[in-house]
């Protein structure tokens, strides 16, 4: 009996140092994060900066892929235009003004700015099937590809609830 319970008390010791030295190599071996490591800080102004240099690159790809000639051009410039956000168009009020208003008022608030941005996808809408009109018929199939792409992008990797790998997991 003394023999079981000496050899009891060994293996406890043992696997509470082991369990203390991991715990110690797993502390000295943490990722150590530093200014350089982390993401940086961006202002309002360098989001937006940094968005809109994002969003010449992608034009001037679709551009180069479409090979659009001189007579596209202005539908093509009108397509763009469109394409960038409106001033002010982000707005959004702050928690307090939000707390301030009655459930109704709140519902009312949230119906106005939806039919904004509906009223801007209606004239994104326009201007792209009318720089779609001027395309042919292989420059139509990049640009399908293209837009599938960036929808997929978008909207495929998790973000606005992940549509689409929802939905074919329910036909699945």
């Amino acid at each position: 009996m003394k023999t079981f319970r000496k050899t009891l008390l060994t293996g406890l010791a043992a696997l509470s140092m082991g369990a203390a030295a991991l715990g110690a190599q797993a502390q000295t071996q943490a990722p150590q994060t530093s200014a350089a490591t982390q993401r940086p800080h961006l202002t309002k102004e360098q989001r937006q900066a940094k968005r809109a240099q994002y969003m010449a690159q992608r034009a001037a790809k679709l551009h180069n892929d479409l090979g659009i000639t001189a007579a596209q051009e202005s539908a093509w410039s009108a397509f763009v235009a469109s394409m960038k956000p409106a001033a002010g168009s982000h707005q959004h009020m702050d928690r307090s003004a939000w707390a301030g208003l009655t459930a109704p008022q709140r519902m009312q608030k949230a119906i106005d700015m939806q039919k904004q941005r509906t009223s801007m996808m209606e004239q994104r809408l326009t201007a792209l099937n009318t720089f779609y009109s001027v395309l042919s018929p292989q420059q139509k199939q990049v640009f399908d590809t293209e837009s599938a792409q960036m929808a997929q992008h978008r909207f495929g990797h998790g973000g606005h609830g992940n549509w689409q790998h929802r939905g074919q997991a329910a036909q699945g």
